[in-house]
């Protein structure tokens, strides 16, 4: 087996391995902006510099410094056209450049003659192009890594300068190393300052998503109070009121006994939904996963029951639906289904008290879909009054919204003889189609 590093040799290279690693995915620079403009300047200005400088470099190479054609283009490529790999990855484009600079300073230590006329070991245009390369990386990489950069260009010039001292007098290196210092330390300040501002924004965002959040909780909880304080008392009353009745009112027929344990159990099913109702908006999530009552919810299995309910109140409501429908209704499907029809039958009972009505469940779309229909006449029953003359629409807003969330269809409205129509396709697949979202009836 392969014996591991000494304790230095493997601190060295990780601090090797973590300094030429680049800080984040290779984004283009400016890319977060919102103005075009600036998203568009990095490669503006990379161009354009690749395109003096590239030129610049082989002619100074070739031309004065003396070197043979064919290297002065290899270097001048390879130290000029990273810096359009700079507008993404800033790093990796500096070490190809540096590179090249310092491989293109050995070129001329052994094959060029001494002319103390030469700015050693770098040409004006390297050290152009090297601090270009020096102010993306500022902008771009963490602290270890701009120390590591900033080093690696110093002591690289100091050792060529040292090695050939009699090659010219001019600071050119101790200037880069100076400048692009400096470059970096300001290009550093800049990122860290535009970090922590988007930090501090994404902190603001979380906080008010938080406080919202936290608001809907409470205006939540407060519905559940009343709920609880108002609609469950009443039904509390109602429910005890119809259990003693028999008992406290005497000589009562069959009928009538029948008439209040229909309006027990009616009441007593509204508060378990109503405490199931009041679970989930006490809970943390609108799925109840915080703590909410776990009863199964109603669906189209319960509609013969809701139907007969119906019909001891006095409506006279005809059910026509198949001995078996599909197995495993989807839960979405199931509970709209049973909602849709008891919203649709509250309705009748409110408005139209006495009116023949006809409920229909079947399957559709070759068994994919589930079709709820519920029809009501317009001859009512002239002795009973509506229990509300008007109404807010909630109700309707509520089918709306039931259909959309499992991309159906709802057709509602009156019929042409007076009475009124509800009408839902209900698919098997919970993914709405746009389609079929914009076909929802206003």
């Amino acid at each position: 087996m392969p014996q591991s590093l000494p304790v230095p040799l493997a601190r060295a290279r990780a601090y090797l391995t973590d300094v030429c690693t680049p800080a984040g995915p290779p984004v283009p620079m400016g890319a977060r902006s919102r103005r075009r403009w600036v998203r568009k300047l990095p490669y503006v200005v990379a161009g354009l510099f690749t395109a003096l400088l590239l030129p610049l470099t082989g002619n100074i190479l070739s031309n004065e410094f003396g070197l043979g054609f064919g290297l002065s283009l290899t270097f001048a490529v390879a130290q000029t056209v990273p810096l359009l790999v700079a507008v993404r990855r800033p790093l990796l484009a500096w070490a190809i450049a540096f590179t090249a600079a310092v491989a293109a300073a050995v070129a001329l230590r052994l094959s060029v003659p001494v002319n103390h006329d030469w700015p050693w070991p770098w040409p004006p245009p390297t050290v152009i192009g090297l601090l270009l390369l020096l102010l993306a990386v500022g902008m771009r990489e963490r602290r270890r890594t701009l120390v590591a950069v900033w080093l690696a260009t110093g002591v690289a010039g100091a050792v060529l300068r040292g090695v050939s001292p009699e090659r010219s007098s001019s600071g050119v290196w101790v200037t880069l190393f100076v400048v692009g210092g400096i470059l970096m330390l300001l290009a550093g300040a800049l990122r860290e300052r535009g970090d922590a501002r988007r930090a501090l924004a994404e902190q603001e965002t979380i906080s008010e998503a938080e406080r919202a959040r936290r608001t809907l909780l409470e205006e939540r909880t407060r519905i559940a109070r009343e709920l609880h304080d108002v609609v469950a008392h009443h039904m509390s009353v109602i429910t005890v009121q119809a259990d003693s009745a028999p008992y406290r009112l005497a000589g009562l027929p069959e009928e009538a006994r029948e008439e209040f344990a229909t309006i027990a159990a009616t009441a007593r099913e509204s508060l378990t939904e109503m405490r199931r109702l009041l679970g989930v908006l006490r809970s943390e999530d609108a799925s109840g996963a915080g703590g909410g009552e776990r009863a199964p919810q109603p669906g189209v299995s319960r509609i013969p029951q809701l139907v007969e309910a119906t019909v001891r109140s006095g409506l006279p409501v005809e059910l026509t639906m198949p001995d078996k429908l599909p197995d495993a209704l989807p839960q979405a499907v199931d509970l709209s289904a049973y909602r849709i029809v008891q919203e649709a039958l509250a309705n009748v009972v409110r408005h139209a008290p006495g009116a023949a009505t006809r409920v229909s469940v079947s399957a559709g779309d070759a068994g994919t879909s589930l079709m709820v229909l519920v029809v009501n006449s317009a001859e009512a029953d002239r002795d009973a009054r509506p229990v509300e003359t008007g109404g807010t629409g909630h109700g309707l807003i509520g089918m709306r919204e039931r259909v959309r969330l499992v991309g159906g269809t709802l057709d509602t409205g009156p019929l042409p003889d007076g009475g009124f129509r509800v009408a839902a396709r209900l698919p098997f697949t919970t993914a709405p189609d746009e389609d079929e979202e914009d076909s929802v009836s206003p």
